[in-house]
């Protein structure tokens, strides 16, 4: 049924609690490839003012830390693959640009994924509200099946 998933991480502890959940599946369901993701957002700058010129960055210093942002994205995957043994499965990551729900939702329909494994921060209520979910606008953009983790410690609520 399942023979590649994606695992969504952004670097934290949180997003890594869906670990256990992925080594569990990937055991069960005897999955062979794991695809490891990270998505990096397009660095968007105020450009600078010509008249005063001390306000802003040039288009190569953009680029230089939207650079950046991307080798630090490659690091930690490269990590994660390096650090996580699960038996039978290929392990690789993939690192994204863009907004994150739909450069993860894309990436998995044009890729065969057939199951996405994300970590939810478990925000209830206004903080909810306010700072959205992005375990929510990837479950309602892929059209595969996604299995939502809730991180340790959330409180359920509205």
């Amino acid at each position: 049924m399942y023979n590649k998933i994606m695992v969504p991480l952004d670097g934290s502890e949180l997003a890594e609690c869906v670990m256990p959940h992925v080594e569990a599946i990937t055991t069960g369901c005897k999955i062979t490839n794991v695809v490891f993701a990270r998505v990096v957002n397009p660095v968007q700058l105020p450009a600078s003012v010509p008249a005063r010129g001390e306000f802003g960055f040039s288009e190569k210093e953009r680029q230089q830390l939207q650079g950046q942002h991307k080798q630090a994205a490659e690091a930690y995957l490269k990590k994660m693959v390096a650090s996580t043994r699960l038996e039978g499965a290929v392990l690789s990551y993939e690192v994204l640009h863009g907004n994150v729900a739909d450069a993860l939702a894309l990436w998995a329909e044009k890729n065969g994924v057939d199951l996405i494994i994300i970590a939810s921060h478990g925000r209830s209520g206004i903080s909810r509200w306010v700072m959205g979910s992005v375990a929510d606008r990837v479950l309602r953009s892929a059209c595969v099946p996604v299995l939502m983790v809730r991180a340790p410690g959330c409180s359920p609520g509205i």
